[in-house]
This record gives structure tokens, C-alpha cells and sequence, in this order.
């Protein structure tokens, strides 16, 4: 049979997550130490200005379709594990947490964090993420643009169990 807990997913699993409450915990750790300002439920309109955060399940396209449901015009994705994913209504910049992957995956990945375990400073990085977004508003196009996926991974929330 099927399972219904896939989350954490195996690829979390593979990663070192054990429970949904450490993945949990590291997406609200990404907020660095900015105030929580809000939490929406899935595909709401985001109306607040700041840290806020939407229930959504753990999967990739699943998660990333309710944000632009819920009003986001660009997406900043992390993955430590190489997730492709694009998003057609939205560009989606795709940030590598790990510098071997970026460099497997450099047709895919928009920035590379894991200078970061290299020396370099967070504070740079998250510039260079800011100036991505700044030049991705202007016209620029993410790696998933370039290479024209995302069309299939707009995928909305069956809510309830699915197998």
C-alpha cells in the first residue's frame, strides 16, 4: 500500500530531517531574526507587509502554487538537494544550499549560498539574492525561464488525504 506521510519527504529524510517539526523549524529559521507578522492559510491573499508565513504541505510545486496564489510576483527557492523547480505565472529563483550541487546543476541554479561554508559572508549573499530579485523584477530571466520549464509545475492543493 501507500503511504500518506511524505513528510517530511524522502528526500528530506535522505537529508537528515526525521520529523515534520524540525522542517518545520528550518523554513521559519530562513526568516532569519525578522518579527512573524502573519500566518495565512494556503493560497490566501498576503496582506501584510513583512515576515509572514502560509500553511502549505511540504511539496515543492504544491507549496510554491499556493504563494502565487496567494499574491507573490517572484519566488526564492532553496534546495539543498537540487529541486527543479519553475514556476510559469511566477519567475522562480532557484538558491543551491551547497556549492558541489550548484556546480552540478549550474544550468538550474540562479545563485550558489554554499560560499557561504567557503568563508563568504552571509550578509553578501543575501545581497546578491536581493540584487537577483532586483534584476529578475527588471526583466531578467531566472535559469527555469531560460530553459522554458515550469509550465507543468503549477499545481494546486488537493487538500484532504491523496494517494
Amino acid at each position: 500500500g501507500a503511504e500518506i506521510n511524505n513528510n517530511p519527504s524522502p528526500g528530506n529524510k535522505e537529508g537528515g530531517l526525521t520529523t515534520i517539526y524540525e522542517k518545520s523549524l528550518g523554513a521559519i529559521a530562513k526568516g532569519g531574526s525578522t518579527a512573524l507578522v502573519d500566518v495565512v492559510g494556503y493560497a490566501e491573499p498576503v496582506k501584510a507587509r513583512g515576515f509572514v508565513v502560509m500553511d502549505t504541505p511540504g511539496y515543492d510545486p504544491v507549496s510554491m502554487t499556493g504563494i502565487v496564489a496567494g499574491g507573490a510576483n517572484i519566488l526564492v527557492f532553496t534546495t539543498g538537494r537540487g529541486s527543479v523547480f519553475g514556476c510559469k505565472p511566477a519567475p522562480s529563483i532557484k538558491v543551491a544550499t551547497n556549492t558541489p550541487m550548484y556546480e552540478h546543476m549550474i544550468d538550474d541554479m540562479d545563485v550558489n549560498a554554499g560560499v557561504i561554508l567557503q568563508g563568504t559572508p552571509v550578509e553578501a549573499v543575501g545581497r546578491q539574492i536581493f540584487e537577483e530579485i532586483l534584476a529578475v523584477a527588471s526583466g531578467k530571466k531566472t535559469k527555469s525561464e531560460v530553459s522554458g520549464v515550469g509550465e507543468e509545475e503549477f499545481a494546486p492543493w488537493s487538500i484532504g488525504p491523496t494517494l
